[in-house]
């Protein structure tokens, strides 16, 4: 399992959500470009971008800033929030985006959806689910940066699409995100059973090595983590495992 840390952006600045609430946020004292690089330095080969703003107002609002980022080297980027056209799209791989995320769209916008992942690849597109467990104990899909319920169960939402173009799917449980009480491993053990044929890639309440271990456990391809480690509460040789290029000489001196 691979370890992509997550860098979410409001105002340019990087800050972190809890239960995916505007209202409750925390700012942290990092450029977002400086977190960027002490990722590299731990050995992370993807850096997951969420661009808050974009994913409440419906299109892209960080894009310069992405932009530069994308320009860093040694890194792949993964960059979601207001991607909501093949134009967003384009200009983000333009940029040197590696993968783009699809959140809100794949929910209203299915057609096109399914048409962007024919046009520019699996790999180079990931659909994001935002869920959140409701009184009947299913994962209902929120939209529009988390404000909306779609009615729909993430199982009806993933089922819209064709097995045969679909790869790369991130599925965040909001009640956990953002609180550090540990990620929803039962949500991905059924994601894995009803898809086993995905690349699953799970976000939310990750909060030490141990919660790393267990998803890898499940069986999922990645595990999103933002606050644990902006925060700096898992030891880096407890990281180590997770980052395919943790042994790398550039990360051995970043990090001595």
């Amino acid at each position: 399992m691979l370890l992509i840390p997550s860098i979410d952006i409001r105002g340019g600045r990087c800050v972190r959500l809890r239960e995916g609430d505007f209202a409750a946020e925390t700012v942290y004292d990092v450029e977002p470009a400086a977190l960027l690089r002490r990722y590299r330095s731990l050995g992370a080969r993807w850096v997951h971008i969420v661009d808050l703003d974009g994913a409440r107002d419906g299109a892209p609002v960080n894009l310069p800033l992405i932009e530069l980022l994308a320009r860093h080297g040694g890194m792949r980027l993964q960059v979601g929030g207001g991607v909501r056209s093949a134009a967003a799209i384009e200009r983000l791989l333009g940029a040197g985006v590696a993968r783009v995320v699809i959140g809100s769209a794949a929910v209203t916008k299915c057609t096109e959806v399914a048409g962007w992942l024919e046009c520019f690849g699996a790999e180079r597109i990931c659909l994001a689910f935002d869920v959140r467990i409701g009184a009947t104990h299913q994962p209902e899909v929120h939209t529009h940066g988390w404000t909306r319920n779609s009615v729909l169960t993430l199982w009806d939402a993933i089922s819209v699409y064709s097995p045969d173009r679909l790869r790369h799917v991130l599925s965040t449980d909001i009640g956990r995100d953002g609180t550090l009480r540990g990620p929803n491993l039962g949500l991905y053990r059924l994601g894995l059973r009803y898809f086993p044929e995905l690349a699953w890639q799970a976000s939310g309440g990750v909060r030490d090595a141990l919660d790393l271990a267990a998803l890898a456990a499940v069986g999922v391809a990645a595990a999103v983590s933002g606050q644990a480690l902006i925060e700096g509460r898992i030891p880096v040789e407890e990281l180590k495992s997770f980052l395919p290029d943790a042994s790398s000489p550039a990360s051995t001196s970043a990090t001595a």
